[in-house]
């Protein structure tokens, strides 16, 4: 039975380093097929309607209950390791374990996860968005230690250059946004500080995922109990359990809170604490909850996740871009339609960090409320989404972004370049330009004779992808002349007609 503890241990540290590391990685070094590890997570499992993962992770949870909190989320893993981090820094006169059993929070647990599904369902997916654990973890790579791991390179890199080494080299970090900064910050701190002097408290009080699968682990087959006979009521385990469930005087467990970290089986002297079998009899004790009507919640729970995935819709709006225009913010290729989007994405900022460009932004109030943390296009630091590129549309855990191969991408729509003559500089300066055409790949904004012997940009509609090229290379201050507005419904875009020229045979030297 304690070899148990072991087995949890080294599936949490197989688990949880590839997805730090992935995560966290800014040189693009380690395999990229590692993006396979996050679909694994149970609510991009929900939202993309895997069957395969779903049903895996369902009867891991029927057979040995909480065990994804445990060893497969790593926000959990990321809880384990703070609490026990905090050991450490306890006074010399306190125990090695200091947890107690509380009552659970029903009230607050159950509403949570009730208004979560009801938001969903009603077309917000604003607590999903905030709440999901594995995307928090995401957010707190992307917002937090990877900016500072980024930061800290640079500044290695200024001192060896200045030193005459050259084997570090500076990379931009393009994607800090405050708010979001903020947001994560304080789930950082909130999380953290839970499972410093709480254990799992996040887990069992917040987080609607560990919520929903506490009502499996009721039905659980396989359980943790406490075998009467031999118990001496010691308080070992009771001291022991992070997720403060075992009630070691009434010799009691709280299956619903419980998440198979095995802790007590390693501490219980007497060997009364058991893993076992849940449904024969036996002179051990669980905690006493009616079965059926914890198998009626969670089938009637269950049936509500399932009903919000079939007719969940989000809400939309537009955001401010600058003091003249309001303009539709612009989804990530892939993305479909803005209800498609905004329902599926998580913002778990996977695409944000993996973006060569460093074009995506986590959203602030572009999408509204609902849609905060969500990705969306920004060129205003004069990047573009690369015409070359479809990381974002393939490294997409919960289909938010369709993935798309290159050849279809070079096609879709994500937006519509606005052409604003008064704020050209062939207008107002009457001076020669033509940037945006020079970098537009499908030549949907070109040059027209306007006077003078100038030329000034015209925009062809209906082969513009919206890339952003144009806009982010534009020199008009403090406003472009020429800026893309996204587009609600992603469709594609004609084929350029010039396009078969750039197909032709060319020899070494490039003519």
């Amino acid at each position: 039975m304690k070899s148990l503890k072991k087995i949890r241990i080294a599936l949490a540290i197989i688990f949880f380093i590839p997805i730090f590391l992935y995560l966290i990685d800014f040189t693009g070094k380690l395999p990229f097929h590692l993006h396979g590890l996050l679909h694994i997570q149970w609510i991009p499992a929900l939202l993309t309607l895997n069957l395969i993962i779903i049903g895996v992770l369902f009867l891991l949870s029927l057979f040995f209950g909480r065990i994804y909190c445990s060893t497969i989320c790593p926000l959990g893993v990321f809880q384990d390791v703070t609490a026990r981090k905090s050991r450490f820094f306890a006074k010399k006169n306190k125990k090695k374990f200091r947890y107690e059993y509380v009552k659970p929070q029903n009230i607050l647990r159950y509403s949570i996860l009730a208004l979560t599904v009801l938001l969903f369902i009603f077309g917000s997916s604003f607590l999903l968005v905030q709440l999901d654990p594995y995307s928090i973890f995401g957010r707190m790579i992307s917002q937090i230690f990877r900016p500072l791991l980024i930061w800290g390179n640079n500044g290695l890199a200024t001192i060896l250059s200045g030193m005459g080494n050259y084997s570090v080299y500076k990379v931009e970090q393009n994607t800090f946004v405050p708010l979001a900064f903020g947001i994560t910050l304080f789930f950082f701190l909130l999380i953290g500080l839970m499972a410093w002097f709480r254990g799992r408290l996040f887990c069992n009080t917040v987080c609607p995922v560990g919520t929903s699968l506490g009502l499996l682990s009721k039905i659980s087959l396989f359980r943790i109990s406490i075998k009467e006979s031999s118990c001496n009521q010691c308080g070992a385990c009771e001291k022991s359990c992070k997720s403060q469930c075992i009630d070691s005087h009434a010799m009691t467990v709280d299956q619903s809170r419980c998440v198979s970290c095995y802790n007590c089986l390693t501490v219980c002297k007497k060997s009364s604490m058991k893993y076992e079998f849940g449904y024969k009899k036996q002179n051990s004790t669980v905690q006493e909850t009616p079965s059926n009507n914890g198998r009626r919640t969670f089938l009637l729970t269950s049936g509500a996740v399932v009903a919000t995935l079939a007719v969940a819709k989000a809400n939309t709006v537009t955001a401010k871009n600058d003091a003249t225009l309001t303009r539709t913010p612009i989804m990530p290729p892939g993305a479909g339609t803005a209800d498609h989007f905004n329902t599926k994405c998580t913002g778990c900022q996977l695409c944000v960090d993996k973006c060569p460009m460093q074009v995506l932004r986590p959203a602030v109030l572009q999408y509204g409320i609902s849609g905060i943390m969500q990705p969306h296009l920004d060129f205003s630091t004069h990047v573009f989404c690369s015409y070359d590129c479809n990381i974002c549309s393939t490294v997409c855990p919960t289909s938010a972004l369709k993935s798309l191969p290159l050849n279809e991408k070079k096609l879709v729509q994500i937006g519509v370049a606005k052409f604003r003559k008064d704020k050209c500089i062939v207008s107002v300066d009457e001076t020669d330009c033509g940037a945006c055409s020079e970098h537009c790949p499908t030549q949907a904004v070109h040059m027209i004779d306007y006077k003078d012997g100038l030329t000034i940009p015209e925009v062809t509609e209906s082969i513009c992808i919206g890339c952003g090229a144009c806009e982010s290379i534009c020199p008009a201050k403090p406003y472009a002349a020429i800026y893309v507005e996204g587009a609600k419904t992603q469709i594609l875009a004609n084929k350029p007609p010039e396009a078969q020229k750039f197909n032709k045979k060319v020899d070494d030297f490039g003519f």
